[in-house]
């Protein structure tokens, strides 16, 4: 499917998105300032990127298992959001986040394995936890690290899909490729930020790059969407 009948097609589900995206940095309520109502803020536009993925298309079938794993995924994102408004909830938050990128990973699926991608994606993985790990205490000590460990997994999933060479890459692998490049920059930012030194604009960062790489994960969705489609129409004309 090209770029611009994408966006014809899929463009005005997006809007809510875009919308609440924009609500949120308008208003813009410090995090430093919780409640219910940043609550709601925050977790928007991860809503709105939810019913994107059921207005694509979803059933029990296995044809869907794509969209529903990456819709759960947004789902335990979302709780995780909800969760790390209060900075005591922070653990939890961690876990759901966990969860949410088990689902992502399941998505995307362990081929091709790509293995020397894995062994770079895991050094840098392993620098970053021997950085925190003097900063860190409590549970956050064996947290962090296997929180590390699952979203490096992630990446090394999202970009393995991707293969350049053998023309077998989509626009929307692209998508998720990046978004989980935004997503892992994002989290790294708050780890720094929360147990290394303070960082400017820490906020406005973090979930600028957050966002963007939920849509670029979400919006995945819209080849698997597409092939079934494709596939359904081989059938009819056969």
């Amino acid at each position: 499917m090209s770029v611009i009948k994408v966006v014809r097609t899929v463009g005005p589900k997006l809007v809510p998105f875009f919308k609440t995206v924009a609500i949120y940095f308008v208003i813009f309520i410090p995090q430093d300032k919780p409640s219910f109502f940043s609550l709601i803020l925050k977790c928007l536009p991860i809503i709105s990127l939810m019913l994107f993925v059921l207005l694509n298309g979803m059933s029990l079938g296995d044809e869907y298992r794509y969209s529903r794993r990456i819709l759960t995924g947004l789902i335990f994102c979302c709780i995780g959001d909800a969760l790390l408004i209060w900075n005591q909830y922070f653990d939890l938050g961690m876990l759901a986040f966990i969860i949410g990128h088990l689902q992502y990973i399941l998505a995307f699926g362990f081929k091709p394995l790509q293995i020397p991608l894995a062994i770079v994606l895991y050094t840098l993985g392993t620098m970053v936890v021997l950085y925190l790990l003097p900063d860190l205490h409590g549970v956050i000590t064996f947290g962090v690290p296997i929180y590390i460990f699952v979203i490096t997994m992630m990446l090394w999933r999202a970009i393995a899909r991707v293969q350049f060479f053998e023309d077998l890459w989509t626009w929307s692998k692209l998508c998720s490729c990046a978004g989980s490049i935004l997503f892992a920059f994002s989290d790294l930012l708050i780890g720094i930020d929360r147990f290394k030194f303070k960082i400017d604009h820490i906020q406005a960062l973090v979930m600028s790059t957050y966002y963007a790489g939920q849509f670029g994960i979400a919006v995945s969705v819209v080849d698997a969407t597409a092939s079934l489609n494709v596939n359904k129409n081989k059938k009819k004309s056969t």
